[in-house]
């Protein structure tokens, strides 16, 4: 999905920096519809797979009908909502007089079908929720191409610009959408969705919203810091700031999204290995894990560092785009390898039950630190200040994940002790 917003990125820069800059500001846009998607969804499937585990199916059915009932009513209120005031909203995330049209025209064909966008997200959670990862994995993959394919035929085969794109995008999500729609009908799945299981109660959104409500925090800090990068980049540099942040961000969302990805393989393991009383175990994954991850993105920060001017000529042919966004990828390069260690101990945290740390952690490079950084800096060191303000974030957050790291080593170390002491009690009973 993370290469699907790169590859659509370039297509869309071959239409101009205004054009670039559209989907930039569009983007903290998509990342609300993706927000109402996972709230739902990750909310959903954490109850669905411990009433699969407590083999209560039907109540498993019932929380799922509903879910997904309760996501098309919000995603359609959002809709409605998001096309009434999506000027001042775009506005709100950063678009310039040169944007604005071209930011319109991408967005309101996106928010009409943004439906699809958030069933498909909701639904695509509680597939993981009944363990059919493989299936879900693939429908995701078949939407992303599609758009890749019907890209370039929409915006220069039938001359449609970026609306072009934006069409390819929807026509995409409806096609991942019916996957999924006909996965449920063939009764693939564990889970069954029907609108006779449909029934709204406080215990089954208690439920729902305990867990899917620190994931729409998230999510909304992560559009709002979006939009704040793109306010700001305006203020101090213009359509081409715009452009240029846009595309590093997209970059770097490729990296994040690996680190992501594999964080959430390793939080059950950690859970399970420190619900089972194996210390040891737990802190062979952490250091195995914080290895490997900070090995990629350690990697994938020296590519962006070494050929940042090659990347960012993908993208635009505009000499100040180019440069501003070949800056930025060095910067954010240089500081990207924390970010292994940031997620994995804030995926760990989590996996413990350790709620109050990991969603700190979660939220401090996208809120906690990041929106003093970006609200400051850029006041004092202007465009520069913009540039640096996630590497800021970063880096305090790699401070702040050291601390909690090294007063959950010491708990790790007593607890092992404790393990240790019952073993041998056990051991000379026998």
């Amino acid at each position: 999905m993370a290469l699907y917003n790169v590859v659509d990125t370039i297509f869309v820069g071959k239409l101009g920096t205004s054009a670039i800059g559209a989907t930039a500001v569009a983007f903290p846009i998509y990342m609300l519809i993706v927000a109402i998607g996972q709230t739902f969804g990750a909310g959903a499937a954490s109850y669905i797979s411990r009433l699969l585990g407590m083999k209560k199916k039907d109540e498993a059915d019932r929380t799922a009908s509903t879910a997904i009932f309760s996501a098309l009513i919000l995603a359609v209120f959002f809709t409605i909502t998001g096309l009434i005031f999506l000027k001042p909203m775009l506005r709100a995330f950063g678009a310039t007089d040169t944007i604005l049209p071209f930011a319109l025209a991408y967005t309101r064909i996106i928010l009409a079908g943004s439906v699809f966008g958030i069933l498909n997200m909701t639904m695509n959670n509680m597939l993981r929720a009944e363990g059919a990862v493989l299936q879900g994995a693939a429908i995701i993959a078949a939407g992303a191409v599609l758009n890749i394919i019907l890209d370039p035929i929409f915006i220069f085969g039938l001359n449609l610009g970026i609306r072009g794109a934006a069409i390819a995008t929807i026509i995409s999500q409806f096609t991942a959408f019916s996957l999924l729609i006909i996965f449920h009908m063939k009764n693939k799945g564990h889970v069954r969705i029907s609108i006779r299981k449909i029934s709204p109660s406080k215990s089954r959104y208690a439920e729902i919203i305990k867990v899917g409500l620190p994931v729409f925090i998230y999510q909304l800090l992560s559009s709002i810091s979006l939009g704040l990068i793109n306010t700001k980049a305006s203020v101090y540099g213009g359509d081409q700031a715009v452009a240029a942040m846009g595309i590093t961000c997209r970059i770097f969302m490729v990296g994040m999204f690996v680190v992501l990805g594999y964080s959430m393989g390793f939080q059950p393991i950690a859970g399970y290995n420190y619900g089972a009383g194996l210390v040891g175990r737990v802190r062979e994954s952490v250091r195995l894990s914080v290895l490997w991850t900070t090995i990629f993105t350690a990697v994938f920060g020296v590519i962006a560092m070494i050929f940042s001017h090659r990347i960012a000529s993908w993208f635009s042919i505009d000499p100040m785009v180019i440069k501003i966004a070949s800056r930025s990828l060095f910067v954010w390069g240089v500081v990207f390898p924390v970010f292994g260690f940031i997620s994995i101990y804030s995926h760990l945290f989590l996996a413990l039950g350790k709620g109050k740390e990991g969603g700190i952690l979660a939220i401090s490079r996208v809120g906690i630190f990041f929106i003093p950084a970006i609200l400051i800096m850029p006041r004092l060191f202007g465009l520069d200040g913009v540039i640096f303000s996630q590497p800021a974030a970063d880096l305090l957050s790699a401070l702040l994940a050291t601390v909690f790291a090294f007063k959950l080593r010491k708990e790790l170390g007593q607890n092992s002790g404790k393990t240790m002491k019952l073993n041998t009690v056990s051991t000379l009973d026998k």
